[in-house]
C-alpha cells in the first residue's frame, strides 16, 4: 500500500481559512437571530416595504429646484 505525504502548506492554509470562514458566518447568522428577535413588530396589516411613504409630490433630491428657470426658446432660437 502506498503511504501519502503531508499535506501541502497550500492545502492545510486554505482548509484553516474555509474553518474562518464558517464560524464568521455562524457568528454573523447568530447576530441576525437576535437582532430579528429585539426588532419590535409592525402593526398588523401595514406593509413594513412602504410603512412612512408620504403620497404626493416628493422633493427633488438633486437639489435642482433652487436653479433659476431659462426663458424658453422659439424655432429661430429667440427669446
Amino acid at each position: 500500500m502506498a503511504v501519502r505525504g503531508p499535506m501541502g502548506r497550500g492545502k492545510r492554509e486554505r482548509e484553516r481559512a474555509r474553518a474562518e470562514r464558517q464560524k464568521e458566518k455562524a457568528a454573523r447568522r447568530e447576530e441576525a437571530k437576535h437582532r430579528r428577535a429585539n426588532v419590535p413588530a409592525g402593526s398588523p396589516g401595514e406593509d413594513p416595504d412602504i410603512a412612512g411613504i408620504v403620497p404626493g409630490p416628493q422633493a427633488n433630491p438633486w437639489g435642482d429646484d433652487d436653479l433659476p428657470e431659462e426663458p424658453e426658446q422659439d424655432d429661430n432660437g429667440q427669446a
